[in-house]
């Protein structure tokens, strides 16, 4: 790993920043001793840099006035039920690469990439999963990850690129969109009533702050183009997330499946191996989801 001295004053750009994981990211970063600096959207929140990564010309002049010595990339269409197809595969894939050529055309390219992916692109597949698992998509914006993976593979010989696959993960601020945070809500809220889709699923369910810990430490490694899942190991089932809520609340919500919310070729159940990442890493502390709910039911919005 880098050691801290190398860290101390060195300039990482996050795209996506305004984003959940983008605040997380920042604060843990800059607690080790970085500068970072943020590239947004147009439309986005005030950033370091507001460009669309659609836009090469501009992009590239972005990068060119920023020099970054090291780049984490959030940005993204992240929601699979976004609902515009054409818009997912744009950002995600043509978006990113893009990225890639405008840092690989940097004076000095960045000691480091990281580029979020996703554990979708496993598909509906059981078990444990290892990065080695074979991928098989099943919605378009897991396509978009696993074709986002193939195409960076392209930029390897250039850039010093980590692809990383997070599972689930979730934490205060992310959107009700989400599953998680949506059950919290009605919790916090109180409401009688629940209505979900697809119930009988179970997912390897992370913390934010823990995948931003992973993050760093990933960046302060040698970029040498492997794959990392960023995962707790553990699976919950949402009887499991609902009876924990139950009990921090001191009551019971009524559940009712909506057909609406139902998806066609829902993974069923997902659960990643950490061991990988651990062992280039070194040990996280001790995790347990229900830390995460105690969290997200307690604080204020």
């Amino acid at each position: 790993m880098v050691s801290p001295s190398e860290i101390t004053g060195k300039r990482v750009l996050i795209t996506g920043a305004s984003g959940f994981t983008g605040r997380y990211v920042i604060e843990r970063l800059q607690a080790d001793g970085y500068e970072v600096v943020t590239l947004g959207s147009h439309s986005g929140p005030s950033a370091t840099a507001s460009v669309d990564l659609l836009d090469r010309a501009a992009l590239q002049a972005a990068l060119q006035a920023l020099q970054p010595a090291y780049v984490i990339h959030l940005a993204a269409i992240s929601f699979v039920a976004h609902g515009d197809a054409d818009e997912i595969y744009r950002v995600n894939i043509v978006g990113t690469r893009n990225l890639l050529e405008a840092l690989a055309g940097l004076p000095t390219p960045p000691a480091h990439v990281l580029l979020a992916s996703s554990a979708n692109v496993y598909g509906n597949v059981g078990g444990v999963l290892g990065e080695d698992a074979p991928l098989s998509p099943q919605n378009d914006y897991a396509v978009s990850k696993m074709a986002m993976e193939a195409m960076a593979s392209l930029w390897k010989d250039r850039l010093p690129i980590t692809v990383v696959r997070p599972f689930n993960y979730t934490g205060v601020g992310q959107s009700e969109r989400f599953l998680i945070p949506k059950i919290v809500g009605h919790f916090k809220r109180r409401a009688p009533v629940i209505e979900l889709g697809n119930i009988d699923v179970s997912r390897d369910f992370y913390d934010v702050r823990w995948v931003a810990e992973l993050y760093a430490r990933l960046l302060a490694t040698p970029g040498v183009g492997e794959v990392y899942n960023i995962c707790s190991g553990v699976e919950w089932s949402l009887q499991q997330v609902i009876e924990t809520l139950n009990a921090l609340s001191g009551y019971t919500i009524e559940v009712r499946v909506n057909p609406a919310f139902v998806r066609g070729n829902e993974v069923k159940s997902l659960r990643g191996s950490n061991d990988k990442v651990l062992a280039k890493v070194g040990e996280m502390p001790a995790f347990d989801f229900a830390s995460t709910l105690s969290w997200m039911y307690g604080s204020t919005p």
